[in-house]
C-alpha cells in the first residue's frame, strides 16, 4: 500500500453530527479536541504521553521513513520497525544474485553486519504549531492565485526561519482545509540509516499482487532498520564512527495479543486523501483519469514481467519498480470499482445540496459549486494529457532522465544558471543508478508501447512538434533511430556528453526532442486561457466550499485531509461483513498461510524454514493465550491511507501491538469517502513478527533489544 495523488480537488467525508471514533486523521498537537472521546473508547494514557514538546511522548517514537512511509522506534538503540514493502527498495538494492537478501532474507547478528542504505532518511517531528492567524491576516479574497501564493511564501519563509534559528532542525508550513488554515512543523532528519533485518519476500510479500488490498490476509509485511548518529546524538553523514541514535522514546512491545473491541490507535504520516472532493471530481476520476492510469500501468507491468521472469539480475533490479507500479495499478482498479459500488458521487451530491441551502443569501458563496462544476468540465479535455505527463514523461525512467535535462534547459533559458546547474547535477546522480540498474530493452519497449498509446489517445490538435506528426505506424522506425543515436540510450554517450555539455547538441537528440514536445504539449494545454481561468476559480471555490461546509455544521469536529504530516487515528479491533451472507473474523493465523501455499505460484511460496517450525507447533510465547494459535494479521477500524504503511498500531497503554500495512478491497473508495461499516486497516500482529525473527530465523539478538510486555 503506497500513496496515490489524484490531480483533483481534495475533500468530502461523511457528514453527521460528529466524526466517528474510527473516522479521522487527527493532528496530534490538537489532541485535546478528541481526548475525552478517546478515553471513552479505552485509552489509558494522558494527553502528554501522546504528544508533548516538554517531555518524551509517543510522537517521539514515530518517524517518517524515507518520506514515503512510517516507521516506529522499538528499542533504546533506535531499532526501526516498518513494512517490508517500505524497505523493499533498500532490500533489493542491497541484493545481488550471490547475496539475494530479497529472496533469502537477511539478519544482522551485530551492528557491524548492518547494511548502510544511501539516500534513506528517518525524520522525527519535533513540534507543531497553528500559525493561521499570522498568515491569514496578510491575505484577502481579492488576490489572484499568484498574488496569494507569493504572499503566503513571504510570510511562511519568515516563520520557518525563526522556528529553526540556532538549531539543526528544519521546518515547513502547510495549508489545511484548502487554504483556510496554516500549521508550522519543525522536524529533525537523520541520514545514516542501516538495514538490520528482513524476512524473505516469500513471507514479507506473501500473497503478492493477488492478495494486495484483500482480506483475509497472511502477510509478514515487515523489515527492520536502525538510525545512526554522531557521538553527540545528532544527525551526521554516514561514517564508521557513527553510533546508534539514542531516541527520546521507544515503544514497548506487547505480546498479550488483541481481541475484538480492544482499543487501537495508529500514528503516522498519511500521504494524501481527498475527503472533500466534490461529485464533479469523482465523476472525472472514475470516467477518465483512473481507467487511463490503469491502462498505462498494465502495459508497463506486462513489459517488465516478461524480462524479469527470464533473468534473476533483471528481476532484482526491477522488483521495487514493479511493486510500485503494480500497487497502484490494482489500487485504481479497486477505487474506481468501489466509488461506483458505494455510490460515492451520489453521497457527495447530497452534501452539495445541503451546502447550497446553507449558502443561500450569503454572497461570499455565490457560484462556488458552479465554478467547481465548470472547472471539471473544462479540464476533462486535458485529463489524458495529465495522465501521460505523470505516467509516461516523468515515470518511465529513461524519459525521466531526459526530462531532468529538459528542465535544466528551461532554467537556463530563463537565466537561472544556479537552478540549471543543480538540475544537471541531479541528472548525473540519477544516471548513475539508471545505467547500473535498468535494462535498456525494458526501457525501450516501454517507451515504444506507451508512445503508441499516447498517439492513439491524444488528438493531433493537442500534440506539438515531433509528436504532432508522428504516427503509430512510424513509431518502430523512430525508435530504431532513437536507440541507435540518443545520448540517453548509452552510458558512454551520456557520460561523454555531460563532460562536454552542449545544449545545441542536446536539442538535436531524438529522445530529448520527444520529451520536450510531450512536456510542451502539456504546458500549452495548462496555459490555455480557459483552463488557466478554470483552475484559478477552482482553487478559490474549493477554499470557500470547505469553509462553508465547516460553518454549516459548527458543532462538528472536522479533520483536515492527509498531506504527509503526522496524524493520529483511533478506533478498535473490529471484524466486518463485506456483503450478504459473508462475515469475516478480525484475525488470521499461520494455518491459513499453509492452506494458501502453492509451490507452483511464486506469490504463495512458503519458506521451508518457516514450515519446519510450524509443523512442530513451536510458537512459544508468541501463541495467542486464548486459542493457542499463532495470529498473523488483524483488523481495526482505524482511518489510514498510503504513507501510513509501517505505522505502529498502539494499544490503550501505549504499547505496540502491530504494524499497519494495508486497507481492504471493499473500501477502496476510502481516500475520497470514509465507509464506517466496511473500512478497515489490515495490520501485522507483532507476535508473528517476533516469532519469525526469533523462532524461525534465530535473530534473538534483535528481540533482546526490545522491551516485551507479557
Amino acid at each position: 500500500m503506497k500513496k496515490l495523488i489524484i490531480a483533483v480537488v481534495a475533500f468530502g467525508f461523511s457528514f453527521g453530527n460528529s466524526a466517528r471514533a474510527d473516522e479521522g486523521m487527527w493532528l496530534p498537537f490538537l489532541i485535546g479536541r478528541n481526548y475525552e472521546d478517546m478515553k471513552k473508547h479505552g485509552l489509558k494514557l494522558s494527553q502528554e504521553e501522546i504528544y508533548s514538546i516538554n517531555k518524551s511522548s509517543l510522537k517521539d517514537a514515530v518517524i517518517s521513513f524515507g518520506g514515503f512511509c512510517t516507521g516506529e522506534i522499538i528499542s533504546s538503540q533506535s531499532l526501526i520497525l516498518t513494512n517490508h514493502h517500505c524497505g523493499y527498495d533498500a532490500i533489493a538494492g542491497a541484493s545481488t544474485p550471490d547475496n539475494n537478501y530479497l529472496d533469502n532474507g537477511f539478519w544482522a547478528k551485530n551492528n557491524a553486519e548492518e547494511i548502510p542504505v544511501p539516500g534513506l532518511t528517518a525524520t522525527f517531528m519535533i513540534r507543531m504549531e497553528d500559525v493561521s492567524s499570522t498568515v491569514l491576516k496578510e491575505l484577502n479574497n481579492s488576490m489572484t492565485a499568484a498574488e496569494r501564493a507569493k504572499k503566503i511564501k513571504e510570510v511562511t519563509d519568515i516563520l520557518v526561519k525563526d522556528a529553526v534559528a540556532g538549531t539543526n532542525y528544519e521546518a515547513f508550513v502547510r495549508d489545511f482545509y484548502e487554504g483556510n488554515e496554516f500549521y508550522l512543523f519543525v522536524k529533525e532528519t537523520f541520514t545514516d540509516i542501516r538495514l538490520v533485518g528482513t524476512p524473505p519476500q516469500s513471507a514479507g510479500k506473501f500473497g503478492g499482487d493477488t492478495d494486495n488490498w484483500e482480506w483475509p490476509r497472511h502477510t509478514a509485511d515487515f523489515s527492520m532498520f536502525r538510525i545512526y548518529s554522531g557521538k553527540d546524538n545528532k544527525p551526521a553523514k554516514f561514517s564508521s564512527e557513527n553510533v546508534p541514535y539514542k531516541p527520546k522514546h521507544s515503544l514497548p512491545v506487547s505480546i498479550k495479543g488483541v481481541k475484538q473491541g480492544d482499543y487501537a490507535m495508529i500514528m503516522g504520516f498519511p500521504g494524501r486523501t481527498n475527503r472533500y472532493l466534490t461529485s464533479y471530481g469523482v465523476e472525472q476520476a472514475v470516467s477518465l483519469e483512473q481507467p487511463k492510469i490503469v491502462d498505462v500501468r498494465a502495459k508497463k507491468l506486462e513489459i517488465m514481467k516478461k524480462y524479469m521472469d527470464n533473468d534473476v539480475a533483471v528481476r532484482l533490479n526491477y522488483s521495487s519498480k514493479y511493486a510500485q507500479v503494480a500497487n497502484y495499478w490494482k489500487y485504481f482498479i479497486g477505487q474506481t470499482k468501489q466509488l461506483k459500488a458505494n455510490g460515492v458521487a451520489d453521497k457527495k451530491r447530497a452534501v452539495e445540496t445541503d451546502f447550497l441551502k446553507f449558502a443561500q443569501g450569503k454572497a461570499e458563496y455565490d457560484n462556488v459549486l458552479t465554478d467547481i462544476d465548470n472547472a471539471f468540465k473544462t479540464t476533462n479535455s486535458i485529463v489524458y494529457l495529465r495522465v501521460y505527463q505523470s505516467e509516461f514523461v516523468r515515470q518511465v525512467d529513461i524519459n525521466s532522465l531526459a526530462y531532468m535535462l529538459k528542465l535544466s534547459a528551461d532554467a537556463s533559458a530563463k537565466g537561472d544558471a544556479d537552478r540549471a546547474k543543480q538540475l544537471k547535477g541531479m541528472a548525473i546522480e540519477q544516471a548513475e543508478t539508471f545505467y547500473k540498474e535498468r535494462s535498456m530493452d525494458i526501457e525501450m519497449e516501454t517507451l515504444e508501447e506507451v508512445l503508441k498509446m499516447y498517439l492513439r489517445d491524444i488528438p493531433a490538435a493537442q500534440r506539438v512538434g515531433l509528436a504532432k506528426h508522428l504516427t503509430e505506424e512510424g513509431v518502430p522506425a523512430f525508435m530504431a533511430r532513437l536507440r541507435a543515436n540518443s545520448i540517453f540510450t548509452s552510458q558512454e554517450r551520456f557520460n561523454a556528453f555531460m563532460q562536454q555539455y552542449d545544449e545545441a547538441v542536446l536539442k538535436q537528440d531524438p529522445l530529448f526532442i520527444l520529451i520536450k514536445d510531450l512536456d510542451d504539449a502539456y504546458g500549452k494545454a495548462m496555459a490555455e486561457t480557459a483552463v488557466k481561468e478554470a483552475n484559478e476559480k477552482l482553487q478559490r471555490a474549493n477554499r470557500l466550499f470547505v469553509d462553508g461546509v465547516r460553518k454549516m455544521q459548527p458543532n462538528k469536529k472536522f479533520y483536515p485531509n492527509a498531506n504527509s504530516t503526522m496524524r493520529l487515528t483511533y478506533g478498535n479491533v473490529l471484524a466486518y461483513e463485506p456483503r450478504d451472507a459473508v462475515k469475516y473474523d478480525f484475525y488470521t493465523t499461520i494455518d491459513g498461510v499453509m492452506k494458501k501455499e502453492d509451490p507452483s505460484n511464486p506469490e504463495f511460496n512458503v519458506d521451508p524454514r518457516m514450515k519446519e517450525v510450524w509443523m512442530k507447533r513451536d510458537f512459544g510465547q508468541y501463541a495467542d493465550k486464548t486459542t493457542g494459535k499463532l495470529v498473523v494479521n488483524f483488523l481495526s477500524n482505524n482511518d489510514i491511507t498510503g504513507g501510513n504503511s509501517g505505522s505502529p498500531v498502539i494499544n490503550a497503554n501505549g504499547e505496540l501491538i502491530g504494524t499497519a500495512f494495508d486497507g481492504n478491497w471493499e473500501a477502496m473508495s476510502g481516500d475520497i469517502y470514509f465507509e464506517p461499516n466496511i473500512q478497515r486497516t489490515i495490520s501485522l500482529d507483532v507476535r508473528y513478527t517476533l516469532w519469525l525473527i526469533d523462532k524461525v530465523y534465530g535473530a534473538t539478538n534483535i528481540v533482546n533489544e526490545m522491551k516485551l510486555v507479557k
